[in-house]
């Protein structure tokens, strides 16, 4: 998954909109089963042969997804290490080296006004004469991210910021080789006056197999499922938050299109952290990645706007293109 797909797929289902037709869907589809039954016997019986390996493609693109989770999760034990030492520098439990703290700022500065970099530098030497006052570590690190995320600040109320403020780390673990495609997130809390809990965790299970009903709508793996975790709240402290340790579930007899959305938008939160959020974390809490990811919004809106303008312009060339009016002009005439 190229980076562009995989802030796509954080970003969720929402994102540029196919060019609209305005004959409805179901329209649409009897118009191509018609379509197809009008094609010759022996024409539709080979498409049935070429329909038959496109399922085949279909399965091995979905072994090929499980292969690229079990790589996964052989290089999270080669990540961890550094997201450990993240953890322990945000924490305050390990101060780096000048030579781990070396790093090459200056187009950072030249960015930056003139008046900004006076400012910048009156607050920098008022904080080193205040040295005495020295926060430890990397204070409201987790807090500032999750402020800083539309798709995450959503969620919080100005009574969660306190309990956040206690957020030390956010993992994630895979499931073991050749067990289910599960993936966990785990938010790591000092402890506190809200709840007794250390760890708070979140489980999302995946599959990765064309439906046995509509195997052509496979795109690669999908959460199918998740589960959270019970949260031992000191009295009176519960939070909004903290909801999502507690996902709706799916009914017997169906969803309905509001819970779906919910689902839906449980699943591509989960789905941010993992990917974006735990690897890229302190470029959210700079905010570089939040303009990384404005730039291939933009860049998506203006591809998206570009498509809808070449297949309008289509749809009216093959509007001016009336068989019953004798020959079409030379530029819409079929090749």
């Amino acid at each position: 998954m190229d980076r562009k797909d995989e802030k796509s797929e954080a970003r969720g289902k929402g994102g540029n909109k196919p060019f609209q037709s305005d004959k409805p869907e179901g329209f649409l589809q009897v118009e191509r089963t018609l379509n197809f039954h009008l094609l010759p016997k022996a024409v539709k019986r080979r498409v049935y042969a070429l329909k038959r390996l496109q399922l085949q493609s279909a399965n091995i693109e979905a072994k090929f997804y499980e292969e690229v989770h079990e790589l996964e999760r052989k290089y999270a034990g080669f990540y961890q290490p550094i997201f450990d030492k993240r953890r322990d520098v945000v924490a305050g439990a390990v101060e780096p080296t000048d030579e781990e703290c070396e790093w090459q700022s200056d187009r950072e500065e030249e960015d930056l006004a003139e008046d900004l970099q006076k400012k910048a530098a009156l607050e920098e030497k008022q904080a080193d004469s205040a040295g005495a006052d020295d926060p430890k570590g990397v204070p409201e690190f987790w807090l500032t991210i999750f402020k800083r995320v539309d798709m995450l600040g959503e969620m919080l109320q100005e009574h969660d910021e306190p309990i956040l403020k206690h957020l030390q780390d956010i993992t994630v673990k895979f499931s073991e080789p050749g067990q289910p495609m599960i993936f966990t997130l785990e938010f790591h809390f000092e402890p506190n006056s809200y709840f007794s809990n250390t760890v708070l965790t979140k489980v999302y299970k995946m599959k990765s197999e064309p439906d046995a009903d509509d195997p052509f709508s496979f795109e690669g793996p999908e959460i199918i499922d998740c589960e959270g975790c019970k949260i031992d709240w000191h009295k009176g402290k519960d939070d909004s938050f903290f909801n999502f340790f507690n996902p709706v579930k799916e009914l017997p007899d169906g969803m309905d299109e509001d819970l779906d959305f919910t689902l839906s938008t449980d699943f591509e939160i989960g789905h941010f952290f993992r990917e974006r959020v735990i690897p890229r974390a302190v470029l959210y809490f700079t905010g570089e990645a939040l303009e990384d990811d404005e730039s291939y919004e933009e860049e998506d809106l203006e591809e998206g706007e570009e498509e809808d303008l070449d297949d309008e312009g289509e749809e009216e060339d093959e509007g001016d293109c009336d068989p019953t009016k004798g020959p079409p002009p030379a530029e819409c005439k079929q090749q």
